[in-house]
């Protein structure tokens, strides 16, 4: 569950990236839960992966922004595995080097720049140029077959792919207000619904923990006065029987 910083700064931030796109690079959080980002990167010209529509996620920690989120990528591209958390200074991998004042806009930039890099790290491969190419064609295809790029992207689905840089093109101001908005509605929503759920579960447990103290309850799960009564009874039986022995 987010925290108030994180929501705030999740918003913030989706909320600028709507009114100033970035080139080549969009994204949204999941409208169900703010701590997971779906974003989608053209690849760049002059690059083997030119032409390429790259899907992939963002998970946040609960404490962002100090902490960094995990960067995946989904879209098989000949640099990176899919579904696979990617080691950059930007990731989770690094929390030493993390930058608090970094935004998702800065996360992707940066990974845009890692990926037409040859560095390797983890959660990288290296493919030939030829083979990068043959995936940046097949890019597109792919991603329409993924539900969650569908369902987050639908103005992405395409017969061929849409320029990406501003995720509202065609869609009028008004309307544009009206999405950003339920975008982040219904996380609020969710968010308060999972604050709810844990205050109930911690209310529910709380009456069971003070009877268990009013009562005594010991180690064996028996009230403590029964335990003591036990003990005496032992004792006197235990004290009668060394007295016989010893009178024998």
């Amino acid at each position: 569950m987010a925290s108030k910083a994180a929501f705030k700064r999740l918003k913030k931030e989706y909320m600028a990236m709507v009114k100033t796109p970035t080139p080549f690079i969009t994204a949204k959080p999941l409208e169900m839960n703010i701590l997971e980002w779906h974003y989608v990167v053209r690849g760049p010209p002059d690059t083997p992966y030119e032409g390429g529509e790259y899907h992939g996620k963002l998970k946040f920690p609960s404490d962002y922004p100090y902490k960094p989120p995990a960067i995946q990528m989904i879209t098989p591209s000949g640099r990176f595995q899919t579904n696979t958390n990617i080691c950059m200074s930007m990731s989770n991998f690094h929390p030493d080097t993390w930058n608090p004042a970094w935004s998702v806009s800065t996360i992707l930039n940066g990974m845009l720049s890692f990926m037409v890099e040859e560095e390797a790290t983890t959660g990288s491969i290296r493919a030939s140029a030829t083979d990068r190419k043959a995936l940046a064609r097949k890019s597109h295809k792919f991603n329409l077959a993924n539900r969650v790029f569908r369902e987050v992207f639908p103005e992405l689905c395409t017969a061929e792919p849409a320029p990406i840089g501003d995720q509202n093109s065609g869609v009028k101001p008004k309307q544009k207000s009206n999405q950003n908005a339920q975008v982040f509605q219904k996380a609020a929503v969710s968010s308060e619904r999972d604050a709810r759920k844990a205050a109930v579960s911690t209310a529910n447990a709380q009456p069971a923990n003070n009877g268990n103290q009013e009562m005594g309850v010991g180690l064996t799960g028996l009230p403590r006065k029964w335990l003591i009564l036990i003990v005496l009874v032992a004792y006197f039986f235990a004290s009668k029987i060394v007295s016989r022995l010893l009178t024998a």
